[in-house]
């Protein structure tokens, strides 16, 4: 059973700070600060909405539309992140290479950083960003848990199983320091397990509790 997490509060009164194209136009670096990252198309805005029960994050059906470091406010302290999503083919080149490199810069600088959510579409993980992603957090010993989004384009057990092997991949590549679940922006699918994480990387709850394998959360 999930510990109540005061962070459903602050989720529920979520509100959009400012855009960065770079670093040093991105908030003050203190407090606690969670980004959202993922591959174009994966489900982050969507993600990112639903965990905040809010349209912050914009939602297209045109990959790569977030071309900036967004920002939203959950408390004087506590910030959300959504990071410009990659991978999708039609994006300029040197578009890329301008996200490329301030990503970088904001993922190498950033003391308030405390965790990396990474989306990954459930019919698609691990893909060549993802890994990518999954070097740099061990390499930076920043704490990841992983969001299996779109869970209910399969079955149940379906979902499981890729979610079994997601986590064997894992830990043969890059050791047991990082965390998963399925998820589901509209089923609402893990919606609670993914907050718990977010609760603990915030210090909102005083102890840590083992993440859940259950697509229920």
């Amino acid at each position: 059973m999930l510990v109540k997490n005061p962070i459903m509060g602050l989720c529920q009164q979520a509100d959009f700070m400012l855009s960065a194209a770079k670093v040093e136009q991105c908030p003050d670096d203190e407090g606690y600060e969670v980004a959202f990252a993922g591959r174009s198309n994966a489900g982050k805005s969507s993600a990112l909405n639903t965990l905040t029960h809010a349209s912050l994050a914009r939602t297209s059906k045109t990959p790569g539309r977030t071309q900036l470091l967004n920002f939203f406010r959950l408390d004087d302290e506590r910030r959300l992140v959504d990071l410009p999503g990659y991978g999708y083919a039609k994006v300029p080149i040197p578009l890329k290479l301008h996200w490329q490199r301030h990503l970088e810069a904001y993922l190498g600088s950033r003391r308030s950083l405390v965790g990396l959510i990474l989306m990954m579409d459930i019919r698609h993980p691990l893909t060549e960003f993802d890994h990518l992603m999954l070097d740099w957090a061990v390499a930076a010993q920043m704490p990841m848990h992983i969001l299996l989004t779109k869970a209910d384009k399969l079955a149940f057990g379906a979902a499981k199983t890729t979610l079994l092997k997601v986590q064997q991949d894992l830990r043969r590549g890059w050791g047991d320091s990082i965390s998963m679940q399925l998820f589901s922006a509209p089923k609402r699918m893990g919606v609670e397990e993914a907050q718990a994480v977010l609760g603990r990387w915030m210090h909102l709850l005083d102890a840590p509790t083992a993440p859940s394998e259950d697509a229920e959360g």
